[in-house]
């Protein structure tokens, strides 16, 4: 009975096909409508459509000929191969395939005439072929070049180039490609000879199967006029969907907030140590004029390593708690917020006091009591300043009127943190809902191409000047086979009262990389700077997986002085601020980013001693370093410039480093590259604003082409 019952149950379902494997891998690349498969271009082309003669052919040529098999042996000589010799009538060809099948070693019997493909290598025992494609000869050549497409396992080229064609004769046929860019302003780029301009169906139609007479240079390098169309079409998407989301903002409402005379920024100037640098002026004045503003603030403060950020923020806090306002700073690491923390309580609880304010403090990893306490501050509005982790944007935490949110180091969020704070929404009594201000900092500067077109929605303001007493920073780069004299500088630098930070990439052994570990590296520097008989140097180990009070006594430790070198993975990357640690030896620095290094080199030269980074780079079993990892360490020491560094990283990394998780959701450009088409993303500002006032209709099904649902995520 309950075999009946369980097949009764399961017929009222409706049947699915189980997927097949290419259907799954399909998927997996996010071919899942006939537009994705439409957009979905071809890495690089085949020439099929010619037979060549073998006599004609060069070393290195990629040729098809037609020949038949006049011998095929397997031999075992030096190891386990199939040699075919074939002649097409002008020359003879040895064909080499080292893993075959009995299938293919049949279709490769003597006397078969076969079509093959393969690059001809020439040498002393005539031409060759190593594994060339190949099938029966004969057929009509094909008309235009064959294409190549990105694919993944299980996803063979003929099925994708089948799914590919099916899918762009449907989205045809569906109306997918109607021009949506008024003829009048296409760019120049996009137009062909005899000043015709390529549309969208007409592009794709030709970079899936161009014509044999065309360059296959201008194909490669995406100079194409059919490739200057797509990439039109992409980054007008872009700028429309964030000239939307900048709109949208327009029409919301946030609590203006006037500078008061005498107030709390005035007084938080009179009380600091140290005078603002112009720079630090013009944007504290920007930020000001912003929040005076009815529409929410939706402002990015860029300045490179040291630039003094963290002032700039405590003045507009300042400005939100002197009209009795809430201000929420957020960092993404407990050792950043803590430093934060540490320097705004220095600042402003002398101004709290007689005001019966505080400032409070969260994060994950607070004792229960102290976490109920803090809560309850923030709730009764008592704590006119949080800061903390992403604890801050827990469900549990409710403000009682915030109105100005900062997030340090931006780029290491994600969409849904930030939208998280922006949605600790503030109602007053019977008032309309508003929203709180943002302010956004990141001290990896952004290329000023990749501020207009990712951060186009935003507005951006740059300190782009050191306050005095920053010593420059030397960068040198050592071989790891010099790590001995490195440690003898590290006694000098010890004897003359200084503190290092010897930064290492990985806290446990891995065995893909064979990196030495930090607790090595910890254990081999305590033994090498404690010889018997000499005054003892302390040296401390950081790294993300301790608990954080272990942490916290660390990082004391080396703050007071009294530890000489703290060795650590990347979590002091930002934010640590110790004057007296005047040298960084980065361990293995091949491996890290370029603005991870230059992130690192800025916690050296914050005091008056001369500073140096050192990068240790190793070679590896191959004797060499990659060609990129050579760009980076070369940018390391030509320049100390953030914005310069900022510049050469987009160029060999492209933008997702600096995007970080701002466009989860929403795809990077995947056809324009911002290093070269500067100009038509100048095009595609200028036109997006007039697409969205005259042509509105057109705006929404352009952007609802290119990005679908995703342009939501835009809006953080």
């Amino acid at each position: 009975m309950p075999a009946s019952k369980s097949t009764a149950k399961s017929s009222n379902k409706p049947e699915t096909k189980p997927l097949s494997a290419p259907q799954k891998a399909l998927r997996k690349l996010g071919l899942d409508r006939d537009i994705d498969l439409a957009l979905h271009l071809p890495l690089r082309y085949e020439d099929e459509t010619r037979i060549v003669k073998l006599a004609d052919t060069r070393e290195g040529d990629v040729a098809q000929i037609e020949a038949t098999v006049v011998s095929c042996d397997v031999t075992y000589k030096p190891r386990r191969q199939l040699l075919v010799v074939v002649d097409d009538g002008s020359d003879t060809c040895t064909l080499r395939f080292f893993s075959f099948y009995p299938s293919q070693q049949k279709a490769l019997a003597v006397g078969s005439r076969l079509r093959l493909r393969g690059e001809v290598k020439g040498g002393f025992m005539g031409r060759t072929m190593m594994h060339p494609s190949f099938h029966m000869a004969g057929g009509e050549l094909p008309q235009a070049l064959t294409p190549v497409y990105p694919t993944s396992a299980g996803l063979p080229q003929v099925y994708l180039r089948k799914a590919v064609h099916s899918g762009l004769v449907h989205a045809a046929r569906h109306g997918a490609f109607v021009d949506t860019i008024p003829p009048e302003y296409l760019p120049r780029s996009a137009t062909g000879a005899g000043a015709k301009a390529w549309g969208l169906e007409q592009s794709l139609h030709f970079l899936h199967h161009p014509t044999p007479d065309v360059s296959l240079a201008q194909l490669e390098d995406r100079t194409h006029p059919a490739w200057q169309r797509l990439k039109a079409e992409e980054l007008l998407a872009q700028q429309l969907s964030q000239l939307q989301s900048k709109r949208a903002r327009e029409e919301l409402r946030a609590p203006a907030l006037v500078l008061n005379k005498g107030g709390l920024h005035e007084q938080l100037l009179g009380v600091l140590p140290f005078g603002l640098t112009g720079a630090q002026r013009r944007v504290g004045e920007e930020i000001a004029q912003d929040l005076m503003r009815q529409v929410p603030m939706h402002r990015l403060l860029q300045g490179d390593v040291g630039s003094g950020k963290t002032v700039v923020a405590a003045l507009a806090a300042a400005i939100a708690m002197d009209g009795g306002w809430q201000c929420a700073l957020m960092a993404p690491t407990e050792i950043l917020a803590e430093q934060h923390f540490r320097k705004l309580i220095g600042w402003l609880e002398p101004l709290f006091m007689p005001l019966g304010k505080r400032v409070a403090w969260l994060t994950g990893s607070q004792k229960k009591k102290e976490r109920t306490e803090m809560l309850g501050l923030i709730a009764s509005g008592e704590a006119a300043l949080v800061v903390g982790t992403h604890a801050v944007i827990q469900e549990q935490v409710q403000f009682k009127n915030l109105a100005l949110a900062i997030i340090d180091e931006q780029h290491r969020f994600g969409v849904a943190q930030r939208l998280a704070l922006r949605e600790k929404m503030l109602t007053h009594d019977g008032m309309p809902e508003q929203e709180p201000h943002m302010l956004m900092m990141s001290a990896t500067p952004i290329p000023r191409t990749l501020a207009m077109s990712y951060y186009a929605d935003l507005d951006v303001s740059t300190l782009d000047e050191l306050p005095p007493g920053r010593t420059p920073v030397v960068t040198k780069l050592v071989s790891e086979s010099r790590r001995d004299e490195l440690i003898e500088r590290i006694r000098h630098q010890l004897d003359e009262g200084r503190q290092v930070y010897w930064v290492c990439p990985l806290i446990e052994e891995s065995e893909a990389l064979d990196l030495t570990n930090a607790t090595e590296t910890h254990a081999l520097l305590t033994e090498a700077l404690n010889p018997p008989g000499v005054k003892p140097v302390l040296v401390g180990l950081l790294h993300s997986r301790m608990p954080p009070a272990e942490k916290k006594a660390v990082m004391a430790q080396f703050e007071s002085g009294a530890m000489g070198v703290l060795v650590s993975t990347t979590v002091i990357e930002v934010g640590v601020d110790v004057p007296n640690a005047s040298l960084m030896v980065i361990e293995h620095a091949e491996r890290f980013g370029l603005s991870q290094l230059h992130q690192l080199r800025g916690r050296v030269g914050r005091g008056a001693a001369a500073s140096a980074c050192v990068l240790m780079y190793a070679t590896g079993e191959s004797g060499r370093v990659s060609e990129t990892a050579r760009d980076r360490l070369r940018a390391m020491v030509e320049t100390s410039d953030g914005f310069e560094i900022a510049r050469r990283d987009l160029e060999i990394r492209g933008p997702g480093e600096f995007l970080g998780a701002r466009q989860s959701g929403a795809a990077l450009l995947r056809f324009a590259d911002l290093a070269e088409d500067g100009e038509l993303l100048q095009w595609a500002r200028e036109l997006a604003p007039l697409m969205l006032d005259m042509y509105p209709e057109l705006a929404e099904r352009h952007v609802s082409r290119w990005l679908g649902g995703k342009s939501d995520f835009l809006k953080a």
